[in-house]
C-alpha cells in the first residue's frame, strides 16, 4: 500500500524557489478518492473484504510499536472496517489483533504486546475498546483468573469468512421458551465468568425490555424492582425452569453478586426477611422436612403463579410442596370399630372436614369474627386407634397429613427448640396457603409438649419445655388450617391446651362385641365362636389384638400353623399381657 504524508508549507515554497516545479506538482496534487472514502479498496486488483481489511492491519501492525501512524498509513482498511463493522478505529485495532489469535481461547495482553512489540502502559488505554467489542458480541472475555482473558466466538468468524458484518442474536418477538433458554445461557455465560455482573444485568435487561409483550415481562415490571433484585428474581427462575433446581443458597447468590459489601447488605435484608423480593412476597425461606432453612431460599407460589404461570412446573411444584408429607393416596384403607358415641363424634368431624363443607364453615367463622383454625385432641388409652383414625380422616378428606416429630423439635442446643417450632408453624402456613387442600399438622404423641408447664422455672430444660408450650398456644390462637393432636396422658395436659382444642374425642378400649369384629377383621378365617370367645377373655385394644394377629400370621408362615387355630392365639394373647403382680422386696 502507497504511504501519503502531509508536506509542510514551508518545505514547497522552498522547492518552488529552486525550480522544481515537477515535484511541487507532485506533493500538492490530490486524488479524488482522497476526498470521499469509497466503499470499496483494493489489494492489488483483489476486491476488499473484512478479512483482507483485517489481514492487512495485522501485517502492517507487526512490530510497530503502536505508532499513531499506522491508523495513517492503515486508513483505508481502518476506515472500511469501521464503516462496515460500526467502530471506532482502536475497537477495529483490538478486533483485528483477536481474530490474529483466534486459535487461542485465552488471549490475553501479552500476545498484544508481543505482536505490536509496545510497552504495557502503551496498549493500556486501548483495552477499554475491548468492552465494547463485549457489548457487541465480537469477543468475549473470561474474568476466573488474576487477569481477563479473551475468546472470539466462532460465529464471529464465519461471519468474517462470509464478509459480513455480525448480526446480533434476535432479541424481539421471542416466546416465554425461548426467552428463558435466553436467560440460561446469560447466566452460563457468567458462570463461566465471560460476564461480569455488570455486564449480566445489562444483559438481562435489554433481553426484557426488548420483549415486552411477554407476561412475564409486563408482570415484572409491576413489581418495580431495582437492578440487583431483578437479577437475582431471573437466577432464580432459571434455576426452576431450567435446571429444575429449587432452593438457591446463599453461597450462590454470593457468588451472583460478586461485591462482599453489597452482599453483606444484602445478606442482612434476606436474614431479617426485609428483602425487597421477600417483601413482594416473591422468594421465602426454604423448608425441607417441616423445617425453615434460612440460609436457603425458594421462589414463592406467588411468584410461580403471577410470574411464570406460563411454564410447566406445576407437577414439581406439587412433588416439592408435598414434600414431607403422608400422602392421603399412600393411606391403607382400613376398617375401625368405635363404641356409638365415639363413632358419631368421628362422623361428624369426618363430615366437617369434607372440602366443600370446611370451606363453607371456615368462611362463616371469619365472616363473624372467629378463629377459623380446626384444632382436635384425640385422647385415651393406648392402642384405641387414635392415630389410625387421623390417617383415615385424611385419606377420605383427600388431606395430606405433615406429621410432628417432637425428639426433632427438641435440641439441646439453647434456643433452637423455639426456633424448630416457629419454623414448623411456619412451614405449615406456607403449605396451607400453597397446596391444593389444607393439610393435616398432626401431633401425636403430643403428651411431651401439652403437657403442665413448669411454675416459676429455673432450670433451663423447664424454661425451654415452657417457651416451646407457650408458643404452640399462640400459634393455636392464630391458626388456619387443621390441627390435630393425641395423647394418652390427658390428665396431665395444661388446662391452656385443654381450652384451645375445639374438638375432643376420647378414644375408649372397645366393648366385646367391638373386640369380636376387631378380631375378624384381623383375621378374616377366624369363625365367629372363636372370635367371640376370645374377645371375652381378653380386654385388649385393637392395637394389642393386631399385634397378636401379626404374631399368628408369622406362625402361619413358619410353621405352617392353621390361621383358625384358637389354642395358637390364645397363647400369644397370654404372651401379650404382661405380669403385673406385685412383688415384695428383700427376703
Amino acid at each position: 500500500m502507497d504511504k501519503k504524508f502531509d508536506i509542510h508549507p514551508s518545505i514547497i515554497e522552498a522547492f518552488e524557489k529552486v525550480g522544481e516545479t515537477e515535484l511541487v506538482e507532485k506533493l500538492t496534487a490530490t486524488n479524488e478518492d482522497d476526498e470521499e472514502l469509497e466503499d470499496q479498496f483494493s489489494f492489488g486488483n483483489e476486491e476488499p473484504t473484512l478479512l483482507k481489511a483485517i489481514e492487512a492491519i495485522i501485517q502492517e501492525t507487526r512490530n510497530s510499536n503502536l505508532d499513531n501512524s499506522i491508523f495513517y498509513y492503515l486508513e483505508k482498511p481502518f476506515e472500511y472496517l469501521g464503516k462496515r463493522l460500526e467502530l471506532e478505529e482502536p475497537a477495529v485495532l483490538m478486533l483485528a489483533l483477536l481474530v490474529g489469535h483466534y486459535a487461542d481461547l485465552h488471549i490475553d495482553m501479552t500476545d498484544f504486546i508481543e505482536h505490536l512489540r509496545c510497552t504495557s502502559l502503551q496498549l493500556l488505554p486501548y483495552l477499554k475498546h475491548i468492552d465494547t467489542l463485549e457489548e457487541r458480541g465480537y469477543v468475549i472475555c473470561n474474568r476466573s483468573g488474576r487477569r481477563p482473558t479473551y475468546r472470539v466466538p466462532y460465529e464471529v468468524l464465519e461471519a468474517i469468512n462470509r464478509n459480513e458484518p455480525l448480526e446480533e442474536a434476535k432479541l424481539t418477538d421471542l416466546s416465554s421458551e425461548d426467552l428463558m433458554n435466553e436467560v440460561n445461557t446469560i447466566f452460563d455465560q457468567y458462570d463461566e465468568h465471560e460476564l461480569s455482573t455488570e455486564a449480566l444485568m445489562r444483559r438481562l435487561n435489554t433481553l426484557l425490555s426488548s420483549n415486552p409483550h411477554l407476561h412475564l415481562v409486563k408482570q415484572l415490571k409491576t413489581y418495580n424492582l431495582d437492578e440487583v433484585s431483578q437479577m437475582l428474581l431471573m437466577y432464580f427462575a432459571d434455576q426452576l425452569i431450567n435446571e429444575n433446581e429449587y432452593y438457591i443458597s446463599n453461597r450462590q447468590m454470593f457468588l451472583l453478586i460478586n461485591n462482599r459489601q453489597q452482599w453483606s447488605c444484602i445478606r442482612q435484608q434476606l436474614a431479617g426477611n426485609k428483602h425487597p423480593l421477600q417483601e413482594k412476597g416473591l422468594i421465602e425461606f426454604s423448608h425441607d422436612g417441616g423445617f425453615g432453612n434460612r440460609e436457603a431460599y425458594s421462589l414463592t407460589m406467588q411468584a410461580k403463579r403471577t410470574l411464570f404461570n406460563e411454564f410447566n412446573i406445576k407437577n414439581n411444584d406439587e412433588e416439592v410442596l408435598r414434600k414431607g408429607l403422608t400422602h392421603h393416596e399412600d393411606i391403607t384403607c382400613r376398617q375401625l370399630f368405635y363404641d356409638e358415641k365415639v363413632e358419631n363424634q368421628v362422623e361428624e368431624l369426618a363430615s366437617l372436614l369434607n372440602e366443600e363443607h370446611y370451606q363453607q364453615i371456615r368462611q362463616r367463622l371469619q365472616d363473624k369474627g372467629f378463629r377459623c383454625g380446626f384444632t382436635c385432641l384425640f385422647y385415651g388409652s393406648p392402642g384405641t386407634g387414635k392415630t389410625e383414625t387421623v390417617l383415615q380422616l385424611a385419606r377420605q378428606t383427600g388431606r395430606d397429613i405433615m406429621q410432628v416429630n417432637v425428639s426433632e423439635i427438641k435440641s439441646k442446643w439453647v434456643g433452637d427448640s423455639e426456633k424448630n417450632i416457629k419454623a414448623l408453624f411456619d412451614d405449615y402456613r406456607q403449605k396451607v396457603k400453597d397446596c391444593k387442600r389444607t393439610p393435616i399438622l398432626l401431633f401425636n404423641e403430643a403428651d411431651a409438649i401439652i403437657n403442665r408447664r413448669q411454675e416459676m422455672a429455673e432450670r433451663g430444660v423447664d424454661k425451654m419445655e415452657n417457651s416451646i408450650q407457650n408458643i404452640i398456644l399462640q400459634e393455636m390462637e392464630t391458626l388456619d388450617g387443621i390441627l390435630i393432636a393425641t395423647t394418652n396422658l390427658e390428665q396431665n395436659m395444661d388446662k391452656a391446651f385443654e381450652r384451645r382444642f375445639l374438638y375432643k374425642i376420647k378414644f375408649n378400649k372397645p366393648s366385646v362385641e367391638a373386640r369380636q369384629h376387631i378380631w375378624q377383621s384381623m383375621i378374616p378365617s377366624l369363625s365367629v365362636d372363636a372370635a367371640s370367645q376370645l374377645a371375652a377373655r381378653y380386654d385388649f385394644s385393637g392395637g394389642q389384638i393386631e399385634n397378636i394377629a401379626r404374631h399368628h400370621a408369622i406362625d402361619s408362615i413358619l410353621h405352617g400353623t392353621e390361621a383358625d387355630n384358637l389354642q395358637s392365639l390364645i397363647t400369644h394373647c397370654d404372651q401379650e399381657r404382661l405380669d403385673k403382680k406385685a412383688r415384695r422386696i428383700g427376703f
